[in-house]
């Protein structure tokens, strides 16, 4: 296995992967600023080769999908030991779940999404690929989250709602009305911005 990215989030990837007993290799990054993580080594993203077991480590949904799109590799999920995942929930390539996550029955979450600590997806959530559910976000029953879309810290969205794609949801924000495609949304009740 090897990830891609050396960054904070490849520090809870990382966790996750040996809390699982994953050996991790290697870790690819295009501007490495250090040699290890956790004891395992960084190298500069000279050497990547085709159909290696990996989990793309990057926080930006838009350079996750850059780097998926561009490289063919075995994606594999990184989830938590500690979440609690439905067995009647369908989850992508490439997506990681971190500690006391919450995915209901019904839920499907879609390649390279990345859903944080204790965030909590009610049942029958759609979310496509490439979304971030940031940590303590909540999303009601029958959301549905557009590509690439990030809701951050804390944000609450209830029953039924739609967000469309790229859209950026603002920590605490309460969302109760429906959000067009690359939107930005804060406050409570939520308020388009931009």
């Amino acid at each position: 296995m090897i990830l891609f990215g050396a960054s904070g989030h490849a520090k809870v990837i990382l966790d996750i992967l040996f809390l699982n007993r994953v050996s991790v290799e290697k870790i690819i990054d295009d501007h490495p600023s250090f040699e290890e993580l956790f004891k395992i080594p960084v190298e500069k993203n000279d050497n990547l080769l085709a159909n290696e077991q990996a989990i793309i480590s990057i926080g930006d949904n838009g350079i996750r999908k850059k780097i998926a799109e561009k490289y063919t590799l075995q994606y594999q999920q990184a989830l938590h030991p500690k979440s609690t995942i439905s067995q009647f929930s369908e989850i992508g390539e490439g997506t990681v779940v971190m500690a006391n996550a919450v995915l209901n029955p019904g839920c499907k979450i879609g390649k390279h999404c990345i859903i944080n600590t204790a965030a909590i997806i009610e049942h029958d959530c759609v979310l496509e690929d490439f979304v971030h559910i940031s940590p303590n976000a909540a999303l009601a029953g029958n959301v549905f989250v557009g590509e690439g879309t990030h809701i951050g810290i804390g944000a609450s969205v209830i029953q039924g709602i739609k967000i469309g794609k790229w859209a950026t949801i603002g920590a605490g924000a309460v969302i109760i009305r429906d959000v067009p495609d690359f939107a930005t949304v804060v406050g409570n009740p939520g308020k388009i911005i931009k």
